[in-house]
């Protein structure tokens, strides 16, 4: 049914404890700046509402929160790229060499092992975040055609369920690019826009297994985070509840932020780990193919962008010769 270890993988996630740990201090102090930021703002805007009557008080406590909510996201949006760079490549850097059986160093030195590893790969966070932002451009456009069948088939409920596939595809995608990068600390090619290039072009030569094992591992993991969901909804309704006139909409958008920290703490880096199982059982012994690379340039511009920047790296480091796999017939 599916290409992946689940023991194995949660026996990985105690052994990158550091980066665990890392990923629980980060995204739940995300949440605490949702709960203390967004709950101020509604209290200030309740006690300023509040010199009026009651709807009056009403709104500014809405308008309050909204602002304070506004404010951590817009923060938390120009934090993403180092929030890729430190806690998903860095937590790939060591799952990778634990996945073909290496050794790897224990305790604090683990981050700054795997903190060495990303620098030497990608140099610096915009490059690590232009390759990502490209495979998941290229993966959305390559899914999109190869589900396109159901497009020309006019019957309603067919077309409603390939709608409902799509987009449980698309939630996956987060797994499927962290798997390519993974390939590419994996092959420790010094160009990594190529070696994202090559990566892509593996998935896309065994896409039909990668997305079965996807679609699995995203539905377990949204089960997950609603039952999370419902299971601390009611202590984070009582927390909620010690700001003024910040409750109702405010407690369901609250108590999803935590089961999103919750998801993206815990379950997230156990999703990733299967796949990235699947996906090296999968492409083992293949050669990237060249019929497959010219079947995503016809289906995603930023393929064609992908090797033009493998192509600028390379001239720019190695005077024209780009070291790559060489694509197979």
């Amino acid at each position: 049914m599916w290409d992946f270890d689940l023991s194995k993988a949660i026996g990985l996630m105690f052994r990158t404890m550091p980066f665990i740990g890392l990923r629980l201090a980060i995204y739940f102090g995300i949440t605490l700046a949702y709960v203390i930021v967004t709950g101020g703002g509604g209290g200030i805007g309740y006690l300023i509402g509040s010199t009026g009557d009651a709807e009056a008080a009403a709104n500014g406590a809405f308008w309050g929160a909204s602002t304070g909510f506004a404010l951590v996201s817009g923060v938390l949006y120009f934090m993403r790229e180092y929030l890729l760079y430190m806690v998903k490549a860095g937590h790939i850097a060591v799952l990778v060499p634990l996945i073909d059986g290496q050794e790897i160093p224990e305790g604090r030195n683990q981050i700054t092992h795997a903190t060495q590893v990303v620098k030497t790969r990608f140099v610096e966070s915009s490059v690590l975040f232009g390759v990502d932002q490209l495979i998941k451009g290229i993966l959305r456009a390559f899914n999109r055609t190869v589900l396109t069948i159901s497009s020309f088939l006019p019957i309603p409920a067919l077309q409603n369920v390939m709608k409902f596939v799509t987009a449980v595809i698309n939630m996956s995608l987060t797994y499927v690019d962290e798997v390519i990068l993974a390939y590419n600390i994996r092959t420790q090619q010094e160009n990594p826009w190529a070696g994202a290039r090559d990566g892509v072009v593996l998935y896309a030569q065994n896409y039909k297994n990668l997305l079965k094992n996807a679609l699995w591992l995203t539905v377990f993991v949204w089960l997950l985070t609603l039952l999370i969901f419902i299971l601390i909804f009611a202590p984070v309704a009582a927390m909620i509840a010690l700001f003024p006139g910040v409750a109702g909409f405010w407690t369901f958008a609250i108590t999803g932020i935590t089961a999103y920290a919750f998801k993206a703490a815990l379950i997230d880096p156990i999703a990733m780990t299967c796949l990235m199982q699947a996906y090296f059982k999968a492409i083992e012994g293949q050669e990237p193919r060249q019929d497959w690379a010219d079947k995503l340039n016809s289906a995603s511009g930023k393929f064609k962008e992908l090797g033009d920047k493998a192509m600028a790296f390379a001239k720019s480091k190695f005077g024209g010769s780009t070291p790559t796999a060489t694509p197979a017939a």
